[in-house]
């Protein structure tokens, strides 16, 4: 064999290892942002159930005409600033992930008022499509916990496979950055005043 030859099958394997695990390196991080985005897909699914159910449950209430305006509308201002908040999974960030969190946060919060005032309307509290309204939105909360929770489990992987070395000398080449995890909502972590009143 001649000399000049080995540096040449040197160079050769070189190039083919280092071709064959930069194309391992995206096919994987490709695959796996996919996942991201489909788990994203149906957070945002889930969201869009509820914003729907809400528009019937406001239509529903609203035939209370003696129900309190300011609740309803609360509820109605939240669910519009929701609907216009979107995210693109691909170019995710963790302040933009933070704005829908927020946003939704506000919502949730809106309709939990509005589920508490209803309490005091009787007529309301016995209506039939309300009541199933009301149980679907229950649903649905769970639905949405759900597909938050999925969609931190598709980040995950995704995550430890552009951050861990040597892929990450290739993820920053190729333009794959890590995602940030849907967090709990402001003030989640502080405990609930429950006050029983039995008179």
């Amino acid at each position: 064999m001649k000399k000049w030859l080995i540096p040449v099958i040197v160079i050769a394997a070189i190039v083919l290892i280092g071709y064959n695990w930069s194309v391992g390196f995206n096919n994987t991080a490709v695959e796996l942002n996919e996942n991201v985005g489909e788990a994203w897909g149906n957070v945002q699914t889930s969201y869009q159930r509820r914003n729907d159910l809400i528009g019937n449950l406001v239509k529903t209430v609203q035939g209370a005409a003696d129900f309190e305006r300011n609740t309803l509308k609360d509820v109605i201002e939240a669910r519009a600033k929701a609907t216009q908040t979107t995210i693109d999974p691909s170019n995710i960030t963790p302040e933009q992930l933070q704005q829908f969190n927020e946003v939704q946060g506000g919502l949730s919060s809106a309709l939990s008022r509005l589920l508490v005032t209803i309490e005091r309307y009787p007529d309301l509290k016995a209506n039939q499509n309300f009541l199933k309204l009301q149980d679907e939105l229950v649903s649905t909360e769970n639905t949405i916990q759900t597909a938050r929770t999925r969609f931190n489990e598709a980040i995950n992987p995704y995550n430890n496979h552009v951050k861990k070395f040597p892929n990450s000398i290739l993820a920053g080449l190729f333009n794959f950055d890590d995602k940030p995890y849907f967090d709990a909502e402001a003030g989640a972590e502080k405990p609930v005043d429950v006050e029983l009143d039995f008179n």
